[in-house]
């Protein structure tokens, strides 16, 4: 008979990292390739700025640099991590996976360490994995990352794209709580909306063409609009039943950094009520996709919007139409 194993009773995230990338690039920059204007593109989706990584700022260096600062705020050493979760879609080597790098780089024990392709969903995908790896006994620690280098995969040139993606990394560590501190997941996704968000062409149809190019990122924007305007707030709703909240017991709301108009979009559809606190770091990061949730969540608690015990709903969603949301207490 084999014996199972067992964990922690409770889980919760013990700290909070994020590296943002040194170049600010204004909507200036970016309205001339695209035939549009300042006004234009605040109007249209709440963007500012964002940040565009340089050529030194790679995925993984980006990873260790926001992963080092939760492990530090979570007053755990690298050694104490069992497994390293990384969410992403711009990692552009196809394998090994960039975890197995981070997780040498920081110094772990011979770490479990893989990636997880769930686009802008991918990071509270590696939350709720996490958190149900530490209760299953499978690691005592985990570290989930959500990083991209967007840039590298978006048409300059692209009037529906190049104006909202941009890089960056938020980390998280997830271990053992006395109390409940990471609700129940609701996910899911919807494949038959593929083409909403993809990639515009197949690697191989593109090295086989005369002219090899980046196979770069389209999105049909006014869909997406109207799927996350609506279809979230029912899983958001979803997700503070299963956790057993209210949403008068809710202090902040964090979801995915995709547009500002979807963002209050949300907000209403699910009467959250004006006491809340809603993250809006899209006006100066854009939409960073795996890595905007927790961008969002340390620009909150450092501007002190959100503080430590508050709970906060995550909901993302992106390509694949792929979705997860989850209550969490904050750290």
């Amino acid at each position: 008979m084999i014996t199972p194993s067992t964990g922690a009773a409770h889980t919760a995230i013990l700290g909070v990292g994020a590296y943002r990338p040194e170049r600010i690039v204004p909507n200036a920059e970016i309205v001339d390739a695209i035939e549009s204007s300042d006004e234009w593109i605040q109007q249209r989706s709440g963007i500012k700025e964002r940040r565009f990584a340089g050529p030194h700022e790679s995925v993984q260096m980006m990873s260790v640099a926001a992963a080092r600062i939760a492990l530090e705020r979570a007053g755990i050493d690298a050694h104490q991590i069992d497994c390293v979760v990384v969410a992403t879609v711009s990692h552009l080597m196809q394998t090994p996976a960039v975890a197995t790098l981070v997780a040498h780089e920081l110094g772990t024990d011979d770490a479990a360490a893989f990636d997880i392709s769930a686009a802008c969903a991918g990071f509270c995908h590696g939350v709720a994995m996490a958190s149900d790896f530490v209760r299953a006994g499978s690691a005592g620690h985990v570290l989930v990352i959500g990083v991209e280098r967007l840039s590298d995969i978006t048409d300059p040139t692209d009037r529906g794209t190049a104006f909202i993606f941009a890089d960056g990394a938020g980390a998280v560590v997830v271990g053992p709580s006395e109390t409940p501190g990471i609700g129940p997941v609701v996910w899911g996704s919807q494949g038959e909306h593929f083409d909403h968000i993809r990639q515009r062409e197949d690697w191989r149809d593109v090295l086989a063409g005369d002219n090899p190019s980046m196979p770069y990122l389209k999105m049909e924007g006014n869909a997406v609009f109207r799927w996350a305007a609506f279809a979230m707030a029912k899983v958001g709703q979803e997700a503070l039943d299963r956790a057993g909240v209210t949403v008068d017991e809710l202090d902040c709301f964090i979801p995915h950094q995709a547009n500002m108009r979807i963002v209050d979009a949300l907000a209403r559809s699910m009467k959250l009520p004006p006491t809340i606190r809603i993250a809006r770091d899209i006006a100066q990061m854009g939409n960073t996709s795996a890595a905007s949730v927790p961008l969002a969540l340390d620009r909150m608690i450092v501007d002190g919007e959100a503080r430590s015990g508050d709970l906060a709903l995550f909901i993302a969603f992106g390509a694949g139409l792929a979705y997860a949301a989850q209550v969490v207490v904050v750290p």
